[in-house]
């Protein structure tokens, strides 16, 4: 059953998930967390502190992700080379046999 289905028929009225968190109280609306109105009691230069925070470890992250795709790479080819060599290897192995 979808929800107002079961709201209607079995009564289940869950309202919105709402938390309190270091004082801070928070409810989940459109898939995210968001402080009440009114409800934030901590000081202006500790939040922008967190966001200069926050945004030193995105860029951080960014890149990780990038080193990782280059690691990525870097193994694909070696990986790719090394299939050659082994062919080739084992081209000239079957060739000597050959001249025997």
């Amino acid at each position: 059953l979808d929800r107002s289905t079961r709201e209607v028929e079995l009564g289940l009225e869950y309202g919105i998930p709402t938390m309190n968190l270091a004082g801070q109280s928070l409810k989940f609306e459109n898939g995210q967390w968001v402080a009440e109105s009114g409800s934030f009691t901590g000081d202006r230069r500790e939040m922008q502190r967190l966001r200069r925070r926050n945004q030193q470890l995105e860029e951080e992250n960014n890149l990780l992700r990038l080193k990782v795709d280059i690691l990525l790479d870097m193994l694909s080819e070696t990986t790719a080379e090394s299939h050659l060599m082994e062919k080739e290897l084992e081209e000239l192995k079957s060739h000597s046999r050959r001249r025997k």
